[in-house]
């Protein structure tokens, strides 16, 4: 008998079950599809924290999480023998105008508060950057928070520390223990046959490009809306989009061409640099736009982890270690905004 089953194998779903094993737990992970073949399977990987302003706890924990996350993914390496690919190299972002750079100014003071005096949010000439970037002002904002990780290395190398500890991951099998549910976009799709007419979740689509442009050891870059994310493995991220409606949830159209060209422009190190893959898929956004995490609506006795949409790695850290204190240890340390509750209103 397993003390813990996992439906999911993405961010979620595993990170929670690294948490419970973590804490003496056996674990089942049960995902048909395998390993981060989802929303977990996408080529961004930018974990990136909220401007440092107008603080809530939603930012507050945000920020815990990313906090946290260079120790969560380097003991997981450790475990597994792999690299997920993180590292905290922080992010660039151009300045447009005066105005920006006035408020830019005002945040790096408000960030030396909120961010507990361990990160800086600074305003740096655009040739200090570290990476090649076109600034309309010549000044960039750099804050050294911000993160990066591959999606599908960090998955993969989850689910080998998981083995490794004991866990067992399969595409099929019986629920024992307590259940969790971490089922993304489907998951959703069930809660909304629940609450009839209102929309508890829904699936937001998003499309990303990887090119062959190796800026492995530049931070990332955020202009135009678009994240240019260089990873370890000598490829550079960008993307998305983010469509709540769509045609074809798995397939690119010129909405990614679009965003291709916004790269380019905003970093000339990628001017030529060929397009290697073209991704697009479905992230599952809660209507309250946190993660959904507690006691699931539908199936008594059992719990939901879902909602990550755009920052399931991000949040992945923090939001294990609460499933793990409610399920194991009957502590609820789930803030409100995170509840199912919160999107039943």
């Amino acid at each position: 008998m397993r003390d813990v089953t996992i439906f999911g194998a993405g961010a979620f779903g595993l990170a929670i079950a690294w948490a419970c094993t973590a804490r003496g737990a056996s674990v089942r992970v049960i995902d048909p599809n395998g390993v981060g073949k989802a929303a977990s399977n996408g080529l961004v990987g930018a974990l990136a924290p909220h401007v440092p302003e107008n603080w809530n706890d939603k930012k507050e924990i945000q920020f815990q999480s990313l906090d946290m996350a260079e120790a969560f993914w380097t003991e997981v390496a450790e475990i597994a023998g792999q690299d997920p690919g993180y590292a905290r190299l922080g992010r660039v972002q151009p300045l447009l105008d005066d105005r920006a750079v006035e408020l830019a100014r005002a945040r790096a003071e408000t960030a030396k508060e909120l961010w507990k005096g361990r990160y800086a949010w600074r305003v740096v000439p655009e040739n200090e950057a570290g990476i090649p970037v076109v600034s309309p002002t010549g000044l960039v904002i750099h804050d050294t928070l911000t993160a990066r990780m591959h999606p599908r290395r960090a998955t993969a190398t989850l689910a080998e520390a998981l083995r490794r500890k004991g866990a067992e991951i399969a595409p099929e099998g019986d629920a024992e223990g307590i259940v969790i549910h971490a089922t993304g976009v489907a998951g959703l799709a069930e809660l909304n046959g629940l609450a009839g007419q209102k929309i508890i979740g829904s699936a937001v689509k998003g499309q990303a490009a990887l090119l062959d442009a190796d800026l492995r050891d530049c931070p990332q870059l955020f202009a135009d809306a678009v994240h240019i994310v260089p990873h370890a493995d000598g490829t550079t991220a960008i993307g998305s989009t983010s469509e709540r409606e769509f045609d074809a949830p798995d397939t690119t159209d010129d909405q990614l061409e679009a965003v291709i060209a916004k790269a380019r422009a905003a970093c000339p190190a990628l001017a030529d640099a060929p397009v290697i893959e073209r991704w697009a898929g479905l992230r599952p956004r809660a209507r309250s736009r946190a993660p959904m995490l507690g006691a699931h609506p539908l199936h008594e006795g059992q719990f939901i982890a879902n909602g990550g949409f755009k920052i399931g790695f991000g949040m992945a850290p923090i939001v294990a270690g609460m499933m793990a204190d409610l399920v194991l240890e009957g502590r609820d340390t789930i803030p409100d905004l995170f509840k199912p509750e919160a999107s039943f209103r």
